[in-house]
């Protein structure tokens, strides 16, 4: 088994290796059902969607915030948000929780709403908060950078600049906030550092 391989079905998430099959979805529908590999734990929202459409290929990740409120919404709110702006559904794949709590939004092998112009072959995770006034919390980062790490390995690529991005790298907005944004190298580092872990 080469490294490629024994990564797509193992990491080491802090002090223990969790084995997982790499399960990839060949429609939206079985695509909503898997969890996502390598043992992070997803809490499942199963929410209501108009059209999506498949995502055939993706080689990066988009972080984000909400930006408009430092308040603890949850994915079933912005889905309610997205939605009354005419939307499918959150745009979001994934949202994560002020206490650490990883949420499933939109289906992760579906194409999102979260970046102009990059949503054909990206991920979107957004951390709750404003963070252009307050600080994530450790939990939403310590959850952020297993997430990062999961989502590279499931999708065959490393964890490091080139491959995960804050949304401004992209798009004139404040988005992932100016204190999130300078914590993103910090946070690629960890995610890295799972990655290698496991090989």
């Amino acid at each position: 088994m080469n490294r490629r391989d024994f990564l797509r079905n193992a990491i080491c998430m802090g002090a223990g290796a969790v084995l997982a099959p790499l399960l990839l979805a060949d429609r939206v529908e079985a695509a909503w059902q898997e969890p996502v590999p390598f043992g992070v734990p997803v809490r499942e929202t199963n929410l209501s969607f108009g059209p999506l459409e498949n995502r055939t290929r993706t080689d990066a990740i988009i972080v984000h915030h909400i930006g408009n409120t430092n308040a603890d919404v949850s994915a079933a709110t912005v889905h309610a948000w997205h939605k009354a702006n005419g939307w499918s559904g959150i745009g979001y794949h994934f949202l994560i929780r002020k206490d650490g709590t990883v949420e499933r939004g939109r289906p992760m092998d579906t194409v999102g709403a979260h970046c102009y112009g990059e949503n054909s072959h990206t991920v979107g995770v957004n951390i709750v908060g404003n963070f252009e006034a307050a600080w994530p919390e450790k939990a939403q980062l310590d959850a952020a950078a297993r997430l990062l790490c999961a989502l590279s390995v499931y999708y065959g690529f490393a964890p490091q600049k080139n491959t995960i991005f804050g949304h401004r790298d992209f798009n004139a907005t404040a988005c992932p906030g100016c204190n999130l944004y300078g914590l993103l190298p910090a946070l690629i580092e960890q995610a890295h550092t799972f990655y290698m872990a496991g090989g």
